[in-house]
């Protein structure tokens, strides 16, 4: 009996995966497509100038919400350093972040 719970369990997770796979990320405004093109920006240990295509992604994104995640897990947890994060808007010309 115990063999089908875990085969249940299983197919649960697998389920999970699949449809958390199929939804698209996105953080404080900032689309998939934006956080990939900002990643090696915000990435240590040897952060890049943002592109042209990154500075879109964060001229519109929400900097509040931004600096509410400073101190969180979830920025690192997709392996964006915070810090660098927030310092995007003045390397792209744009207001700086609020916190």
């Amino acid at each position: 009996m115990g063999f089908g719970i875990t085969k249940v369990v299983a197919l649960v997770a697998v389920i999970v995966a699949v449809v958390g796979g199929a939804t698209a990320v996105s953080v404080c405004n900032v689309t998939e497509d934006g956080l990939r093109a900002c990643k090696p920006s915000v990435t240590q240990p040897n952060p890049v100038p943002p592109t042209p295509e990154c500075c879109n992604a964060i001229s519109g994104a929400d900097m509040k919400c931004l600096c509410s995640y400073k101190n969180s897990f979830v920025l690192p947890s997709l392996g964006i350093d915070p810090d660098l994060a927030l310092a995007l808007p003045a390397k792209c010309n744009l207001p700086p972040a609020p916190c």
